[in-house]
């Protein structure tokens, strides 16, 4: 079964955050990961969502998705990505 990588975020230092943007690209797809929202325009038509960015990448599994998350090559970019933007992340099993 897939599993996805869902974050909404508002990038709190869009010049830095531009490093991270360059940087996971490669370490997402060594893990067998797609992009299949990244950015966007959006229209918020119920309840609160107070974050200006969403991104979902698509793994084959929820154990790759852990392995890419948790792995020595994202925890450095994972830290430009902290440090330069707010927000909130899930791994969530799916079709």
């Amino acid at each position: 079964m897939s599993a996805y990588f869902i974050i909404q975020i508002n990038i709190t230092n869009p010049e830095n955050y531009k490093d991270y943007i360059v940087q996971v690209t490669p370490i997402v797809k060594k893990f067998e990961g797609e992009y299949i929202i990244r950015g966007g325009r959006s229209e918020n038509v119920e309840g609160n969502w107070p974050y200006e960015r969403t991104v979902v990448l698509k793994f084959p599994s929820f154990d790759m998705a852990k392995k890419w998350h948790d792995s020595e090559e994202y925890k450095p970019i994972r830290k430009i990505r902290e440090d330069n933007s707010e927000g909130n992340a899930i791994i969530i099993e799916g079709n």
